[in-house]
This record gives C-alpha cells, sequence and structure tokens, in this order.
C-alpha cells in the first residue's frame, strides 16, 4: 500500500476510508458470485460507494466530488484494487466518463449526468472500441448524422463494459464524412441514454473479470438530442487526448491492488512445510517474495509520480502516465504469477483465490491501450524532450576522450555536427 511517509493527511484519511469499505463493506460472497457471472453488474456495490462519497473524488464538490488531487484518488484505487479488476473497474468508470464531463461538458449536461452518476443514480459506461478497431481508433466506424436537431447513431462498440445494465454511454463517433478530413477531426463525442434502438446484442464470457456486464453494444437509428454532444463537434480527439489520463492512470493504480495475492502467498509459505522448516525459509521462495515486492514498491512509486505530474500538469506527464500503466500492469501480472509460483500446485485450484487474480489481472495489460501501444506512447514522448532541447540537461557528449573525431561521426550533414566547435566553448 502507499506508505504514509509520502502521503498528506488528507491522502492518508480518504486510503483509511478505502480500506475500511473494502474490508467491511464488500463480502466474499459477492465476490464468488461475481466470478460464477451470478452477477451481471454489481450495481448496489457503485450505490454503496456512492453512499460513502468515495466516487469521482476529483472531481468538484458542487456535482458530488471532493475536490481531491490525483495523488488522493490512485491511492483509494490501490484499496477498491484488493477487490479485483471488475470492482476496481466499476469503481473507476465513473472517473473516466466523468473526466469527459467534468472538463468538457455544459453545466446542463453536469446536472443531467455526472452529479447523479456520483450520487450512485446512473451507471455510466464508455464505448470506444470497434469489432473491427481496437487500438486504430481514429478509424471509427460508428456514424452520427446530423439531422438538425438530433443526431441520428448507427454502428457497434465492442467490449463495452457495463453494456448490459449502464443508464448512457460516452460513444466516441464519425461525424465528418468529409473524405479530406484529418483523422483528428473526423470524431464527436456523444451522452447516448440507454433506450430504443441500442441493443447488448452479445456478452462476453470472460476468462476473468466477470460480472461486469461487458458486452457488445449495436446502435440502430439512435436519436441523439444535439445537446448531448461532449466538446465542440468534431472535436472528439481533443476529448479523446484527455481521456487517456484517467484511463491509463486508474488502470495503474488499481492494479496495485494485487498485493492482496501477495499478502495471500507470503502468509502461506510462513505455514507451508517442507524438510523440516517453513518454505519462506527457502532461497527459491524469498527470493520471489523479494523480487515480488520491490517490483510492487517501484511500480507504486511510478503511479504516485505519474498522478503528481498530472497534478501538477507538468511537461512529462503523458509519458509518465504511459509508463505507470506498463509497468503497474505488467508487475501485476508477474507478482499474480510469482503467488501461484510460491504457492505451488493448490495456487492452481479455487481452494486459493490466487488462480482468480491471475484471470483478472491479465486483462489490464491489455485494456485502455495495450502495453505495446504504452511503449508506441513513451518512445514518442521521450523523443520529443530529447530532441527538441527542451531537457536543458548536461551534454555528455563533449566528455569524450576524442571530442574531436567528427569523421567518425556518420551522420548525414556534418555541417550540423560542429562538436569540436561546442567542445571549445567550455
Amino acid at each position: 500500500m502507499f506508505y504514509e511517509g509520502l502521503l498528506t493527511d488528507e491522502e492518508k484519511a480518504v486510503q483509511k476510508e478505502a480500506r475500511r469499505f473494502a474490508r467491511e463493506e464488500v463480502s466474499p460472497d459477492f465476490i464468488r458470485a461475481l466470478d460464477r457471472d451470478e452477477i451481471t453488474y454489481p450495481r448496489r456495490y457503485v450505490e454503496k460507494l456512492a453512499e460513502h462519497n468515495l466516487l469521482g473524488l476529483r472531481f468538484d464538490p458542487q456535482w458530488g466530488g471532493r475536490g481531491l488531487p490525483w495523488t488522493a484518488e490512485v491511492v483509494v484505487e490501490e484499496e477498491i484494487g484488493v477487490l479485483g479488476t471488475t470492482l476496481g473497474c466499476a469503481y473507476v468508470m465513473p472517473s473516466i466518463v466523468g473526466e469527459a464531463l467534468h472538463v468538457f461538458g455544459t453545466r446542463a449536461q453536469k446536472e443531467k449526468f455526472l452529479k447523479p452518476m456520483l450520487e450512485g443514480q446512473l451507471i455510466a459506461a464508455e464505448a470506444l472500441t470497434e469489432p473491427r478497431g481496437g487500438s486504430d481508433f481514429f478509424g471509427a466506424t460508428t456514424t452520427a448524422e446530423d439531422k438538425g436537431e438530433y443526431f441520428l447513431l448507427n454502428g457497434q462498440k465492442r467490449f463495452v463494459v457495463g453494456a448490459t445494465e449502464a443508464d448512457f454511454f460516452l460513444v466516441y463517433c464519425r461525424t465528418n464524412f468529409d473524405e479530406d478530413a484529418h483523422k483528428y477531426g473526423k470524431i464527436s463525442v456523444l451522452l447516448v441514454e440507454r433506450g430504443p434502438g441500442i441493443d447488448t446484442e452479445y456478452q462476453y464470457g470472460l476468462m476473468g473479470t466477470r460480472g461486469g456486464g461487458t458486452g457488445r453494444l449495436v446502435f440502430r437509428n439512435v436519436e441523439v438530442p444535439k445537446a448531448n454532444l461532449i466538446g465542440e463537434l468534431h472535436g472528439g480527439a481533443l476529448v479523446f487526448h484527455q481521456m487517456m489520463i484517467p484511463e491509463r492512470l486508474t488502470s495503474a493504480a488499481a492494479s496495485l491492488g494485487v498485493r492482496a495475492g501477495l499478502e495471500v502467498a507470503a502468509r502461506y509459505s510462513d505455514k507451508r512445510m517442507a524438510f523440516g522448516k517453513p518454505i519462506r525459509k527457502y532461497q527459491g521462495v524469498n527470493f520471489m517474495v523479494a523480487d515480488a515486492i520491490t517490483r510492487l514498491d517501484a511500480a507504486r512509486a511510478l503511479v504516485y509520480m505519474a498522478a503528481k505530474s498530472v497534478d501538477q500538469n507538468t511537461p512529462n506527464c503523458r509519458r509518465l502516465v504511459s509508463e505507470a500503466k506498463k509497468f503497474a500492469t505488467d508487475t501485476a501480472w508477474e507478482v499474480a504469477n510469482k503467488a501461484m509460483q510460491i504457492m505451488g500446485g493448490i495456487g492452481y485450484t479455487d481452494v486459493y483465490p490466487i488462480e482468480k487474480m491471475i484471470r483478472d489481472t491479465r486483462l489490464t495489460q491489455i485494456w485502455t491501450g495495450t502495453n505495446e501501444i504504452m511503449n508506441l506512447m513513451i518512445q514518442h514522448e521521450y523523443f520529443n524532450e530529447v530532441l527538441t532541447g527542451g531537457m536543458e540537461t548536461r551534454d555528455m557528449e563533449l566528455d569524450a576522450t576524442r571530442i574531436d573525431g567528427n569523421d567518425e561521426k556518420c551522420f548525414t550533414d556534418m555541417d550540423m555536427w560542429q562538436v569540436h566547435d561546442r567542445g571549445s566553448e567550455a
């Protein structure tokens, strides 16, 4: 868990609230029922979160939030993350959809959607991925034609968490049909209320993360009021750009809840005897524990740093968010597997929850942008930082013994590389 030495008093207090909620308000029977797909969607759980004022912590109090920083939210998300990915996702969805409403929504939209969502009266879902889309977000084929007083929405969205239960959807769709339009000027974002023409045509049988009502939505001639447009017409790229921060940072923070599985394995290793002593006394086991907790602490530090950078709007915040998502979810997968390895064969059975944790955790490396997409984002942002000269750090290249060896520096235009002259300036 996030260590007290890093946290403000406000963050410590809300951490304790979330930990108490996870411990006392969610029963093991409920979690087991979710995993057996006996529950379509955990609506009552979301309502309980709202009753404890734990939804949308970052948002303005007038809409039901607490006005807390990102650093406080990620602390809470780890505590909720111990409940598994289904309940973790249900918890962060108001933060994700709420971001679009809080940043781009009109006052009327906030009154109609944001406030009741944070009060637990409305369930929201994000409809982004398409059957033939995936990471090719701007290739969306779902369309919304301008019909004067309303948009006529047609198309399909896939892997929508809450598809079976949500009261409204945040839908990305094409509104600019000019063949020469730039890809960033093709998409708009609509708030679409459940009603005629909206069908959940397929509910997925998932390996893990069950009970979240994940399905495929089909829109057939759905009339969406013009008042439900989020941001500017054809301005969906700007909304998407903003939304990637909460999508990825919440995923990273909630993934830290895998610590609960490591705790199970550590306690087991202290009780399980082999050759006359607890297996935790053997290096093969205790080194796995050491590796796992080190990675978890490193992931936790990166998540907190990314949250701090978003709060302060630093130039490198998007890179740090992508790093946090990639590293934290990869860490969660590795820690889950180490926990199973420590426990041996019994960890592979349903006598312990480790096998569920592995099934749940695998998805985190895929959703909200695969970790390969995170790599693309990270390298792109880093090269921008280095090649634009904005880092203002010491140029170590000048420290070379043969600084004047220009002929050996095989660049196309040697006039651009006046290394010797730069070195002599010192």
